[in-house]
């Protein structure tokens, strides 16, 4: 198998951010008197976006009528801007595996959830600026994922078909993206969910580690 470019989602497959996760939605949740909530809930609050993910924290701290989602989301989006570093690191292994990938002159790129500033962010703080070839976030008016239309702008602006497209996430929302977008699609098992949810979601491989993914490159 030959890919000419690997499509990566962010928290929970090249970042480490779980924590600056909780750390910026408990601040959000204890306005309301709701939280503080455990790492295992916040890997299932997120993943589909900053709004789902307040909607989530709110309904598990009693408000499912979702009342206060604006001022919550509002107040978020606040906290996180300013804290999406807090004790944000690469998973061990992803630095060798962006390296190997680039000695094969494979473009990587990243399409995640996060609001796009954030996402270029903690993309740059960690890994360098220019380090990508292609960094897309969430953006006000486009569609987030499981829609495939990010998958759709990165593929036109490297000017590759699906075929030379892998997407390597660790949820079912971004196996669903890649496969809605006709990309092989690789399930991460150091991220946030299970091989359950990843084979449900319709994951072409799963992998333990960063480097398997050489595999299928």
């Amino acid at each position: 198998m030959t890919k000419k470019a690997v499509i990566f989602d962010l928290d929970g497959t090249l970042s480490d951010s779980i924590h600056s996760i909780k750390y910026s939605g408990d601040r959000t949740m204890e306005r309301f008197g709701y939280g503080p909530f455990s790492v295992e809930q916040y890997k299932y609050f997120a993943g589909d976006g900053a709004a789902n993910l307040v909607r989530r924290a709110l309904a598990a701290g009693g408000d499912t009528g979702l009342a206060h989602f604006e001022e919550a989301y509002a107040l978020y989006r606040e906290i996180f801007a300013e804290n999406c570093m807090y004790r944000v690191r690469p998973y061990e292994g992803i630095p060798e595996l962006l390296a190997a990938l680039k000695a094969q002159h494979v473009k990587i790129a990243v399409l995640s959830n996060k609001p796009h500033a954030e996402t270029v962010n903690v993309i740059e703080t960690l890994f360098g600026k220019n380090y990508f070839d292609v960094t897309e976030g969430q953006r006000e008016g486009l569609p987030i994922k499981p829609s495939p239309d990010g998958v759709f702008r990165i593929q036109d602006r490297l000017g590759l078909g699906a075929d030379e497209l892998l997407y390597l996430g660790d949820t079912a929302t971004d196996m669903k993206t890649g496969k809605a977008a006709g990309a092989f699609t690789v399930g991460a098992l150091w991220g946030f969910r299970d091989r359950q949810e990843l084979e449900e979601g319709g994951a072409d491989a799963i992998i333990e580690y960063p480097l398997e993914l050489l595999r299928f490159t």
